[in-house]
């Protein structure tokens, strides 16, 4: 089978199947069957959303500690009106890894030995 063409919402020949199936659609596709004479549409469907960040297996709303000088204020100032707090037995700023990654700080995590002293 043969894919002729790949269509996305919106275009025509998909606004039948827009109508049909909203914001799940992604696409339409024309095949040809040259075997049997006939040409399908098929359509691809979102059947599932999740959050995923790529590359990166700790969840979203997980709590992690960050590493952010003494000297960085205008760092620590940005992660606290994120939402960050100190944790002063750890010694180190707590922030949802959503944010962490949000704000590109994922570099500043520390792994668990970092912060027993």
């Amino acid at each position: 089978m043969e894919v002729k063409a790949t269509i996305k919402p919106g275009q025509n020949g998909t606004k039948r199947y827009t109508r049909q199936y909203g914001d799940q659609l992604v696409c339409v596709r024309y095949r040809y069957d040259k075997r049997r004479q006939k040409r399908l549409t098929t359509v691809e469907l979102i059947v599932d959303e999740q959050d995923w960040i790529q590359g990166i297996t700790i969840p979203p709303d997980k709590i992690v500690p960050l590493r952010i000088a003494y000297g960085e204020t205008e760092l620590r100032e940005k992660v606290k009106e994120a939402g960050a707090y100190w944790d002063s037995k750890q010694k180190c700023w707590k922030l949802s890894f959503r944010l962490v990654y949000a704000l590109g700080l994922e570099k500043r995590i520390m792994d668990e030995l970092d912060h027993l002293d």
